[in-house]
């Protein structure tokens, strides 16, 4: 879990928060066109998506087929600088700062049906 916390605040603090706050006004446009940068707490949306979908997300950016073609973002591509496991314990330790109900929450929304 260390190496999760040393790259999350090395690689997405500067951007995402340092307690994965996200930026101000997240949810709102910039006049470039640009979404700030979502929380990773339990007041985001990351815990809504499969650990597979951040990963890619953080490894290729924010490009299909995570976004829309010609979506435009500030969330740089992670590939050429983390490796597939650095990514992973990011995300683990992501993961474990959620409540507990959260994590509950998102097991029951992931879980096949």
């Amino acid at each position: 879990m260390a190496v999760g916390v040393e790259l999350g605040r090395a690689e997405c603090a500067s951007c995402h928060g340092a307690k994965r706050e996200g930026q101000p006004d997240w949810r709102t446009r910039r006049p470039d066109g640009r979404l700030p940068a979502p929380p990773h707490d339990a007041s985001g949306h990351t815990w809504h998506h499969p650990r597979e979908q951040l990963a890619a997300i953080v490894k290729h950016g924010m490009v299909p087929p995570n976004a829309p073609e010609g979506y435009v973002s500030d969330m740089p591509a992670f590939g050429a600088k983390l490796t597939d496991r650095q990514i992973q314990n990011v995300l683990a330790w992501i993961e474990s700062q959620w409540p507990a109900e959260i994590r509950q929450q998102r097991e029951q929304m992931l879980a096949p049906r």
